[in-house]
């Protein structure tokens, strides 16, 4: 597993990078553009250039991924806000690929009422175009990796099921993955809580999206009961997921070669830092060793708590 973090870009995209370097983080995520305002990406694309370039020649980071603004929703009734998050989508989208992104990772959007199947095919629609357009004007494009989410309100993407529809209206388009998000599974009643329960979130997922289509990970603990329905995360095993259920998930051998993105607060709300990716990273070890040393602990359920 590659471990890396979101982080603070206060400075520009460079001083991200540094800082990601400085907690020895693999993987960087980033914001093309203010994460919750509507105002589009102003990066130049020699910026763009010399980030990417940056990136290439680190001697700890191996890879960035992007993420779209929480903004964008393309299935809002509200025509304005469509209008918006398409044009959002497309131009970030085409910052992450000239900044040298694997991924562009989406929240499918709030339907708020919209008809599910037509919920479903707008997604689909603004994404292929959105992909379309930037491959068209680049010559290339980086993945869209849509995340699950914790399941409130109108969101699209609680469960496998609604993330392999859009991907099945999309026409099963290859540039589209899953970035799967620890406390939003939690937090949306998927349980994860022994090894055992860990092996079939990873079968299902498997199953109805594809297992090729898995090519992120989101890790955080939450700040919310099981099922709750809430996007709060919490730093490692201080949460109500806890160490263990973590650990049981890290394990899993089809999740090896994945990046792994912390989007913890951290001490005192300043982000991860390289105290919370050595937590990643013993997690990750004490799954590993559960697995290949079968015990009780490898099949003692962790209980989610109840709502």
């Amino acid at each position: 597993m590659q471990f890396g973090a979101q982080v603070r870009q206060a400075g520009g995209l460079l001083a991200g990078l540094r800082r990601g370097e400085e907690m020895g983080a693999r993987v960087v995520q980033l914001f093309a553009q203010n994460n919750r305002q509507w105002r589009l990406p102003t990066l130049t694309d020699d910026e763009c250039a010399a980030f990417r370039q940056a990136a290439d020649h680190s001697c700890v980071v191996d890879a960035t991924v992007c993420h779209a603004p929480y903004l964008v929703n393309v299935v809002s009734p509200d025509t304005v806000t469509v209008m918006r998050s398409l044009e959002s989508l497309r131009a970030n989208l085409r910052a992450a690929t000239l900044l040298g992104a694997f991924g562009l990772v989406l929240h499918p959007g709030s339907h708020r009422g919209v008809e599910p199947d037509t919920a479903t095919a707008r997604i689909a629609d603004a994404l292929r175009q959105a992909l379309d357009d930037v491959e068209e004007e680049l010559g290339k494009t980086c993945d869209v990796l849509l995340e699950n989410t914790a399941g409130s309100g109108y969101s699209v993407g609680r469960n496998f099921e609604e993330l392999a529809a859009v991907i099945a209206a999309a026409g099963a388009d290859e540039r589209l993955g899953v970035c799967l998000d620890t406390q939003h599974l939690w937090a949306s009643g998927i349980d994860f809580g022994s090894v055992e329960a860990a092996d079939d979130v990873i079968r299902r997922l498997g199953q109805q999206v594809g297992p090729q289509r898995l090519r992120c990970l989101h890790l955080n603990d939450s700040k919310v009961a099981f099922g709750a329905g809430s996007d709060r995360h919490e730093n490692l095993g201080a949460g109500t997921i806890g160490g263990d259920a973590l650990a049981a998930l890290l394990g899993h051998p089809a999740l090896q070669a994945l990046p792994v993105v912390l989007e913890v607060p951290g001490i005192e709300g300043h982000g991860p830092q390289a105290a919370d990716l050595a937590v990643a990273r013993r997690l990750h070890a004490e799954g590993l060793a559960a697995r290949h040393a079968p015990s009780e602990a490898q099949t003692t359920r962790r209980r989610p708590a109840a709502r």
